[in-house]
């Protein structure tokens, strides 16, 4: 325990922490020595050359991890490799029960706090191979209750914030997956959505919708942070948006120190890697002027400025690379929550940030008569 992070450990000894985002399971797929075998990967031991395993989630105090079935949007055969992630997130309740407790209603939520296991929480990030509904429905009766409808690349039915449109920002059969998520009780999220399809999104759903991983366009110009107008409209829908500890998406020094590394890997793919790469990324790095927690305060104080607080969520996104200084792995929220404190916010506003306001969400779409068939 350090000074720094004492009052935020004190408030998350007592208050559920719901962490929406994190791509541990991917990190495990990708591996060259584990190739998605979660015992190989050894998730109980501490993994210096990443951010996110056990150890690091206990020590940062989360009570359910919000786990994404991630892979790039260039991945050959979409849909099977991101049924191999999920059997990832199977494993991880398989081969630790001790450890995780599978949250599949809200009611897990409670469950596995008071069992002393931290909730794995599945989601999927991107909906590439997607063709039918039934594939949808395959993906919840693996357990998924959260679907990011896409990632980096415009998909037929929806466009991306950074990519190309495609023919409309949500077509027909986008509409019938909205339709589809509600009627099964799956959260929508719209995090990686280009804004014109946030708001076509936000016209069709009846139920709130949320953006698992994203901060304020207006103190950072990143097109995957939230503009103000789409954070009004997602909190008077009654839904969430759930900042992000993605540098580029944190501080404009950053965004701007990191706009020619993205312009080289769009323009070259993956032969921009190597040491220009990392030296590129190093050098934006340290473009951060203060702590990435001060930082990521401003957006959280400016987002709870325009949607209130009752809109508000976290969505780390550690995935495994650069991540902001302060901010460097799964073990840190208890600082982030020290710098709230510090910051002036009351304690009952750090509750609904921390997972009050997830849960109240879920509680919102979830479908009893779905889930218990």
């Amino acid at each position: 325990m350090t000074t720094d992070d004492a009052e935020g450990r004190a408030f998350l000894a007592g208050t559920p922490l719901i962490d929406g985002h994190n791509d541990m399971p991917y990190v495990i797929w990708r591996d060259a020595a584990a190739r998605g075998d979660v015992l190989k990967w050894d998730a109980r031991r501490l993994h210096p050359e990443t951010d996110t395993d056990i150890p690091r989630l206990r020590a940062g105090l989360v009570a359910t991890q919000v786990f994404t079935a991630f892979i790039p949007s260039d991945t050959p055969e979409p849909l099977r490799a991101r049924l191999d992630v999920i059997d990832v997130m199977l494993q991880l309740e398989q081969a630790y029960p001790d450890v995780f407790h599978p949250v599949l209603a809200p009611h897990d939520l409670a469950r596995a706090r008071q069992a002393g296991r931290i909730g794995l929480f599945k989601a999927v990030e991107g909906l590439g191979g997607v063709e039918r509904l039934s594939d949808l429905r395959l993906l919840h009766a693996m357990g998924v209750r959260l679907v990011t409808l896409c990632h980096n690349a415009t998909l037929p039915f929806i466009d991306s914030a950074t990519d190309k449109p495609g023919a409309a920002p949500l077509s027909s059969f986008g509409v019938e997956l909205i339709a589809e998520m509600e009627r099964l009780g799956v959260i929508v999220d719209v995090a990686h959505a280009s804004e014109k399809a946030q708001h076509a999104v936000l016209d069709v759903a009846k139920r709130p919708i949320v953006i698992s991983h994203a901060n304020a366009r207006a103190l950072c110009d990143h097109p995957r942070n939230a503009p103000d107008d789409v954070i009004r409209r997602v909190a008077e829908r009654g839904g969430l948006v759930m900042a992000t500890f993605v540098p580029a998406f944190v501080a404009q020094s950053v965004c701007d120190a990191l706009a020619p590394v993205m312009a080289a890997m769009r323009r070259d793919g993956a032969a921009y890697s190597g040491p220009s790469f990392a030296e590129a990324k190093r050098m934006a790095m340290a473009a951060f002027a203060r702590s990435g927690v001060e930082h990521l305060i401003d957006p959280l104080d400016h987002m709870r400025h325009v949607g209130g607080v009752d809109a508000l969520g976290i969505g780390s996104d550690f995935f495994g690379g650069p991540n902001p200084p302060g901010l460097d792995d799964a073990s840190t929220f208890p600082a982030l929550f020290s710098g709230l404190i510090r910051r002036g916010w009351r304690s009952g506003d750090l509750e609904k940030l921390a997972g009050g306001n997830f849960e109240r969400v879920w509680r919102d779409v979830w479908r009893d008569d779905v889930a218990t068939l």
